[in-house]
């Protein structure tokens, strides 16, 4: 079945972009979307039905055939299964299917290809290609396996970013993606050669269980004796940042939108830029035992989250603002895996994929309905011209601004996963704590506003912008709104069903993740989250039996049942350090921690009302009172500007300089000058030998003997 899952997409893939001549385009593009739709069905299967319990050490793994065996290197392509695994494959080919289908409405008329020009199998068949090398990256057995699919979607990315390559800025937007991504790949190679050096291995079933012994090693990196564990995971979270558009990193994730909106929901939204903190949660073994990487990535995930918040505040472009939205929460989850709650990361990046996509794919229909324009200050008025895509945008807004109701089990599926980042960030403790909560809490607050600042400018006020677009306005096709459907199920209840499996009680959590645990006593142990730091209290009782608390029950029931996590690097699917008791102490913060994110949601909706609703002028005298702020947010904090001075004009220069100095001057002058300096010239004086004179021709045979005659007795008398 696991087999069937893996590579159902590829064959789609292969069909649809090489066999469409021979069954026609609609029949291709059939074939790939029933593909992707069985692997979507075996993936629901795999992840209801996988009990961690019922295999050695939380996973199970199979072997397909050896890929290489090069001296200590010995790797075969394997599949990994275990809960996160189970978690991303139905992240992955749940939203891929609805993409597929969705996408039978989006590109049925495309403006930018001519009349009768087949461009929907090439689509279809890179969707599918994409969704192949991303079950790869999830699916791997070892690190260089997962590198190959890292790698694939990097090549699928490039290829539907720039899918509209007639477009000058679709093709400079993917080349922004591919290079960007090369340089956190190059630090993620640099953390998978370090791997093999201390380990010799690359497979995840030994590398794993060696973290504390990571932590206790060095090893010469830049001229300095550096800890092996430290190191390792800097690099490994470096390859994260390029794919998961950390800070810094970025720059080209907003970019990215160039491509056709089903591109924007299914690779920037929900699967893609997921990979980063998939591959951090992966590596929590050594993550937990290297505490300066995991502060450096409390510290980039928490500004990643703050800044593109800001940003996504003053953004028109209605792909923009969710793009830089998807940024802000890809923060929230590198937080919640930098302070040790790994199960929480994953809870966010599982619920972010329903209302993220249903959000892209909304917009998607918005910019349908108005024949492709995405500026929103031409938009207004729209929510009785399409209502189905209102609600279903709707939805989406309530699930990532966390409306819900505090204290209880009553909310949207972003109100129970962003809480929880939230409330581990402020246990996390320490100056570092506060600083992830307060930038977390703000960044609340700004996506509250922002969020509701596109559905006031879409679907409220009277319409702006081309009168006759606005009259022609429609609602979508079925193709289109049946995924917006699905998507707004899993917005409304995917926070609610799973909460006590990602956020519960810990050993509720340990179950679901196949990670033993073990009842502590009354306290929790007070060693702080670090490497080296002493287990809690009874440490060594046996694992508990799986004792089923509830997931109604009142967490004052965890002073009487508090349990750690106990399990061995490397057993089960995430793993937490001796000492790391982050996830109970999340459930005791006070009161107002977690009231926080609801007044910061409250606040954004509050000022979002005010602007776009009740006064609509404010925003125009906000801009013009603060132009030096606005135009900072505006662009982007000059990222791209400041990137552009230090790197691209350089090396443009430089590229310059080689071609008109180096290839112009030295390398084609120089074969330019040997062809009509040198050559001509030796040639002349090569042409006044041959005077046509039989004697000079003589004596020209004698004196060469006379030479030859001289240079072998010489030679013999040596």
């Amino acid at each position: 079945m696991e087999t069937i899952l893996l590579f159902a997409p590829l064959v789609g893939a292969l069909i649809c972009g090489f066999s469409w001549r021979l069954i026609g385009e609609q029949a291709a593009c059939v074939t790939a979307t029933g593909f992707l739709f069985l692997s979507c069905l075996l993936s629901w299967i795999i992840f209801l039905t996988f009990d961690p319990a019922a295999h050695e050490n939380g996973y199970y793994s199979e072997p397909l055939f050896t890929w290489i065996a090069s001296g200590s290197l010995d790797t075969s392509w394997g599949i990994r299964i275990d809960r996160l695994t189970a978690i991303m494959l139905i992240v992955i080919t749940t939203v891929s299917a609805l993409v597929h289908l969705y996408s039978f409405g989006y590109m049925a008329h495309d403006e930018n290809f001519k009349e009768g020009e087949s461009y929907r199998p090439r689509f279809f068949a890179y969707l599918s290609f994409f969704t192949f090398t991303m079950l790869v990256l999830v699916t791997a057995d070892n690190l260089l396996q997962l590198f190959f699919g890292w790698e694939g979607v990097g090549v699928a990315s490039y290829l539907l970013i720039g899918f509209y390559y007639r477009k000058p800025s679709a093709g400079a937007a993917a080349m922004k993606a591919f290079i960007v991504n090369r340089v956190g790949d190059f630090g993620f190679l640099l953390g998978i050669f370090a791997l093999f050096w201390m380990t010799d291995s690359i497979n995840f079933d030994v590398i794993l269980a060696m973290g504390p012994e990571l932590a206790e090693m060095t090893f010469s990196f830049l001229g300095y004796e550096v800890n092996a564990a430290n190191t390792i995971a800097m690099l490994l979270f470096i390859g994260a940042m390029g794919k998961s558009a950390q800070l810094f990193l970025h720059t080209w994730l907003p970019d990215a939108m160039e491509g056709p909106t089903p591109v924007s929901a299914l690779i920037h939204a929900a699967t893609m830029v997921t990979a980063g903190v998939f591959l951090v949660c992966r590596m929590s073994p050594i993550m937990e035992y290297a505490p300066f990487a995991t502060n450096l990535i409390i510290i980039v995930g928490a500004a990643t989250a703050f800044f593109a918040a800001t940003v996504g505040l003053v953004q028109n472009d209605i792909k923009r603002v969710i793009a830089y939205s998807t940024c802000s929460q890809l923060g929230y989850m590198f937080v919640a895996a930098g302070v040790g709650v790994y199960s929480v990361a994953m809870f966010h990046l599982f619920t972010h994929a329903f209302f993220k996509a249903m959000l892209f794919l909304g917009a998607g229909s918005v910019i349908h309905a108005m024949h492709h324009e995405q500026d929103m200050r031409n938009y207004g008025g729209l929510r009785k011209k399409i209502p189905y895509t209102f609600w279903a945008m709707m939805i989406g807004t309530l699930a990532i601004t966390g409306v819900g109701i505090p204290l209880t089990y009553i909310g949207f599926a972003g109100f129970f996963s962003k809480d929880a980042v939230i409330e581990s960030a402020f246990a996390f403790g320490g100056d570092l704590g506060q600083y992830a909560f307060w930038l977390l809490v703000i960044a609340a607050a700004f996506t509250s506003f922002y969020s509701w600042r596109l559905m006031f400018l879409t679907f409220f006020g009277e319409p702006r912008g081309d009168k006759h677009t606005h009259d022609h306005a429609h609602e979508s096709p079925w193709t289109m709104l049946a995924p917006l459907g699905v998507l707004a199920l899993g917005a409304v209840f995917s926070g609610f069903i799973w909460y006590n499996s990602f956020f519960g009680h810990t050993d509720e959590v340990g179950e679901f993740f196949g990670v033993e645990y073990a009842e502590a006593g009354a306290h929790a142990a007070e060693g702080e989250h670090a490497a080296g730091d002493s287990h809690g209290a009874n440490a060594d009782a046996p694992a508990a039996e799986g004792e089923d608390h509830g997931g109604e029950a009142a967490y004052a029931e965890e002073a009487e049942h508090h349990y750690v996590l106990i399990g061995a690097p490397g057993e089960g699917a995430i793993h937490a350090a001796p000492g790391n008791d982050v996830l109970n102490e999340a459930h005791e913060v006070p009161t107002w921690v977690k009231f926080s994110p609801f007044i910061a949601m409250l606040l954004g909706l509050a000022m979002a009302i005010l602007f776009y609703l009740v006064s609509p002028r404010l925003p125009k005298i906000w801009a013009e009172t603060n132009p030096i702020l606005y135009r900072f947010l505006l662009n982007k904090w000059y990222f791209d500007e400041i990137y552009d001075a230090i790197f691209v004009r350089p090396a443009v220069a430089l590229g310059r300089l080689l071609w008109k100095s180096g290839d112009g001057k030295v390398i084609d002058g120089g074969i330019n000058g040997l062809a009509m300096g040198i050559i001509p010239f030796i040639t002349r004086l090569a042409g006044r030998a041959q005077s046509g004179y039989i004697f000079h021709y003589a004596f020209a045979m004698v004196l060469g003997i006379v030479v030859l005659i001289t240079w072998a007795t010489l030679s013999i008398g040596g």
